[in-house]
């Protein structure tokens, strides 16, 4: 069996068992300490949000976002259908109601158009829609103008899950800055890792500081334990801080080097009329943090699919994944109102993410190149 090739593996620096070993010396192994505080300014400084709360997963940092904004019990939140799940649990958590929209051709993310048609025709029905989740997918930027005037106009809420976006700017502005709250993941498979956690964006100090007191079982200042809140064991611990801390500093290497990954594929299919990759739109910057291909099976040999691709670097021991399966689509969301054009559905169906781990070699990447070529060509 070949040596195993992943989707998106950890990559760590030099930096990092330095910092837990300090943790180790200085006995600060549980929740909290200078590590998180670290890592909070050090977020900070990358994206230029004033303020962020460290946590124990982007979905945590979701669902405070929520709770924090005082989403309430069927209240009608507007998401992409074109997601991972994690963007939507915590609405179902809230008691709201997830609204699925389809995505845009170019970005792969919200289309505005359907956007502007789902609060229409709720508007219509007598249901206004609290609030705005957008997602930036694979690393690609939302349209965020058109989105953000289409909230402004409606008194939207923005939530900006950048989860996959870390180091992604729209018009030289990080993605997770531009909502009332933005949420970062650093799951062991995002561009950087602190091997399970998430952040909480914002410029209002007061939110964040809330957002601490939750995730932190909303103690109350008193000397003996007293609750006045339902809290939530939502925040970092010190030793996860301690390898995010070194990971910031080889982020930007990180974003570089998965954006070389998707050059390198790009350049090497560019001959390949079934095998399409998406572009930048003019103003994006992507951290390409998945690199992806979508694969038309009328010009592949012996019209050869997604599926067969996948199936067959799986048999080399080189992992790869559909696409997103759609909100829409999943069992657990599909009684929900949803405003489609098929773009996601197509996506999926003809779409899969590729190995594109920082640490890619060239060999691994040739590897992966030449299994597919040979399977559509």
């Amino acid at each position: 069996m070949n040596e195993k090739i992943w989707l998106s593996a950890p990559h760590m620096g030099a930096k990092e068992q330095e910092n837990i070993a300090q943790a180790f010396a200085t006995n600060w192994i549980a929740p909290l300490g200078p590590f998180v505080d670290q890592f909070e300014r050090d977020i900070c400084k990358f994206t230029g949000s004033k303020n962020a709360a460290a946590l124990s997963s982007g979905t945590a940092a979701l669902h405070l976002s929520l709770i924090l904004n005082g989403i309430q019990p069927n209240d009608i939140i507007l998401c992409p259908t074109f997601t991972f799940s994690a963007t939507v649990n915590p609405v179902l958590y809230m008691g709201a109601e997830p609204v699925f929209i389809d995505s845009e051709k170019d970005s792969w993310n919200m289309s505005p158009e359907l956007l502007k048609t789902a609060i229409s025709t709720l508007k219509k029905e007598g249901k206004t829609p609290k609030a705005l989740m957008i997602v930036h997918l694979y690393g690609m930027p939302a349209a965020m103008d058109e989105l953000l005037q289409i909230a402004a106009e409606n008194n939207l809420l923005v939530i900006e899950d950048a989860a996959e976006s870390l180091g992604s700017l729209y018009k030289g502005r990080h993605t997770g800055t531009f909502g009332k709250a933005g949420v970062l993941s650093f799951n062991g498979n995002k561009i950087i890792t602190t091997s399970g956690g998430g952040a909480l964006l914002s410029d209002d100090e007061e939110l964040i500081s809330k957002s601490r007191f939750l995730a932190t079982q909303a103690r109350d200042k008193a000397p003996h334990y007293q609750h006045s809140h339902i809290g939530y064991n939502y925040r970092l611990s010190n030793i996860c801080a301690a390898i995010g801390c070194g990971q910031m500093e080889v982020l930007t290497e990180r974003v570089a080097a998965r954006r070389k990954n998707f050059e390198k594929y790009k350049e090497a299919f560019a001959d390949v009329k079934s095998i399409y990759l998406p572009d930048e739109p003019e103003g994006y910057f992507s951290n390409r943090w998945l690199s992806t291909i979508v694969i038309d099976p009328s010009k592949t040999k012996d019209h050869k699919t997604r599926e067969d691709v996948r199936l067959k670097l799986e048999t080399l021991n080189i992992e790869s994944r559909p696409l997103w399966k759609p909100m829409h689509l999943q069992p657990v969301f599909e009684k929900h109102r949803s405003f489609m054009d098929g773009t996601s559905e197509q996506l999926f169906k003809n779409g899969l993410c590729l190995p594109s781990t920082s640490s890619l070699s060239n060999e691994h990447h040739q590897l992966v190149v030449n299994t597919i070529r040979e399977v559509v060509q």
